[in-house]
């Protein structure tokens, strides 16, 4: 495994990062998907044994075992100093008035009961799971700082979002002296580079380390464009993001380098997003041990300019998606 800076700060994380939305308790709102914590803790322990120290999860997924499954195996398999532990706030957790968002009030409750469920004193990387338009920007980032001022969060991250409302948190906090986003966790994939219009430049010139959900196209990229699985039948979410017919030229061109390097198609996508500089750890979600293996070995993996050019070449416009 190679190790890389987190954007502009001394953290090291691995140039992969496993996502935890797979794990989850499937009868506490979890994906039909989701594994439950037996099936899960393999995994958890496979990522550790090759290397990966960057965990990424969120409080809404399967409302919260996710992150009580995976605090409980790092805590068996891991050494807490040398992981780096992602959660998130934004998403409802519960019905009712400040149950979702980013006020003060739902920041306040919702880091502690991450803690709790990660069996952790503190979190690694707090990250704002969406921009928060119902609550004043202000507001939002002052009580991150707090957390970070407090010792309950290390550093704090955001997630998809316009680039222009990025920039403005960033310069908010700078005016203000407030710790600063330090990673943007967007969705960008061989199947839609639109955020290489704006939010990339930006995250670039900032030194925002930038560590992509969905690297695979919820695994669209991975598989010939006609062939099913259960997720695919299931994920209504996939569904709006990926319904391109152009989509399928860049799967092919996929295919064809992996066949020529004998390796697996998901080697050659998540090589290419390595391949960016901006880039620091796609983060990677898994329900099969290959799916690790797969990401592991795309590290070492270097794509030429000529299969590079092959693989961008087919990509046409495409809606922006996955704010939502």
């Amino acid at each position: 495994m190679k190790y890389r800076k987190l954007g502009r700060t001394g953290l090291d994380v691995s140039a992969v990062c496993l996502g935890c939305m797979s794990f989850g308790e499937p009868q506490r709102g979890g994906h039909p998907w989701s594994l439950d914590e037996e099936t899960s803790r393999p995994f958890i322990r496979q990522a550790i044994e090759l290397g990966i120290n960057f965990f990424d999860t969120a409080n809404v997924c399967s409302a919260g075992s996710s992150e009580e499954i995976v605090g409980r195996a790092l805590a068996e398999y891991a050494n807490r100093d040398e992981i780096v532990l992602a959660t998130k706030v934004y998403g409802a957790m519960r019905s009712g008035p400040n149950g979702s968002g980013l006020s003060r009030k739902a920041i306040m409750t919702e880091v502690d009961h991450s803690l709790r469920r990660l069996g952790t004193d503190y979190i690694d990387l707090y990250q704002i799971h969406r921009f928060d338009p119902a609550t004043p920007l202000e507001e939002t980032l002052e009580a991150l700082h707090d957390l970070v001022k407090a010792g309950k969060v290390r550093y704090v991250g955001a997630s998809s979002m316009w680039a222009w409302q990025f920039c403005k948190a960033l310069y908010v906090s700078e005016l203000h002296g407030w710790s600063r986003f330090v990673s943007m966790q967007n969705h960008y994939n061989l199947l839609n580079r639109e955020e290489e219009r704006e939010m990339l430049p930006l995250c670039a010139d900032q030194g925002i380390g930038v560590i992509p959900w969905s690297p695979l196209a919820r695994g669209r990229l991975t598989r010939e464009p006609d062939v099913v699985t259960n997720r695919s039948e299931k994920d209504d979410f996939a569904r709006m993001l990926y319904q391109h017919e152009a989509d399928r030229a860049v799967i092919d061109a996929v295919g064809t380098i992996a066949s020529r390097r004998g390796v697996p198609r998901a080697q050659v996508a998540l090589a290419w997003l390595l391949s960016k500089p901006v880039v620091t750890a796609p983060i990677i979600g898994v329900t099969k041990p290959h799916h690790i293996d797969d990401a592991v070995a795309a590290v070492d993996l270097e794509l030429s300019s000529e299969e590079i050019r092959m693989l961008e070449e087919p990509y046409v416009p495409h809606p922006v998606a996955g704010f939502a």
